[in-house]
């Protein structure tokens, strides 16, 4: 029942005229796996069950495209994006920097939509990787690093680059990111790990830096910025 309230409100909120084309882009479908070992670049056959999803550019005549594709499992949840590129303009080599400043993917994953917390997950092209819970209150929002971040609680990542080299300045095709965040690690926030019927609000987004050229793709587009938590599509589990 309260699956199902969250799901009503969250159609309500994004206009109940819509065309069943229009919502049905504002939602993306979860199918369940085993767990599985990723790669970087989404060789698991497991991969296979899952629908890429499209994400629109910002940016009026960007060329190159940005997808995702996302899992659940019993311990956690699997993303993988495939990311259009020239330029991988991305020289920070440790976790938990300002990888926003640089080429990236973001992925906030709000759980419970009573309250104003969320989690966000970044991932650059070579590897590094920033993960912090945002108490969101009337726009203020400041991030919070996790505690004890090892063990069941730690995330798996990887990246692919296609067609040149992992390293600041490459020229390359694109990029490959894959990453598990377990259930283990979101537990301070409610309506985890999710069940079938479960709705959670996301969004995902990347960041270009080529040519001092800043561009951006969102899969459900804000209006202000990518903190925008009412603009979040919905996820729902099958």
């Amino acid at each position: 029942m309260r699956n199902s309230l969250y799901l009503f409100i969250f159609l309500l909120t994004m206009g109940v005229q819509c065309a069943a084309q229009e919502i049905a882009s504002n939602v993306a479908r979860i199918k369940q796996t085993n767990d599985f070992e990723i790669s970087g670049d989404g060789k698991n056959k497991a991969w296979e069950s899952a629908n890429w999803v499209t994400m629109l550019p910002s940016e009026k005549g960007e060329p190159r495209g940005t997808r995702f594709k996302a899992l659940y499992s019993a311990t956690g949840m699997y993303f993988l994006f495939y990311n259009r590129d020239e330029l991988l303009s991305a020289t920070m080599t440790a976790d938990f920097e300002k990888l926003w400043l640089e080429d990236v993917n973001e992925l906030f994953i709000w759980t419970d939509t009573t309250e104003t917390i969320y989690f966000e997950y970044q991932i650059s092209p070579l590897n590094y990787e920033l993960a912090i819970l945002v108490p969101n209150f009337d726009g203020k929002f400041l991030g919070w690093r996790p505690w004890q971040y090892e063990g069941e609680r730690k995330t798996k990542h990887l990246t692919v680059i296609e067609g040149g080299e992992k390293k600041p300045g490459s020229k390359v095709y694109g990029w490959y990111a894959e990453f598990f965040i377990p259930y283990a690690l979101l537990t301070p926030l409610r309506n985890v790990p999710p069940t079938k019927g479960s709705v959670w609000r996301a969004n995902m987004y990347r960041i270009d830096y080529d040519n001092k050229k800043t561009s951006r793709w969102q899969w459900r587009k804000t209006e202000t910025n990518f903190h925008q938590y009412t603009r979040f599509g919905a996820l729902i589990f099958d």
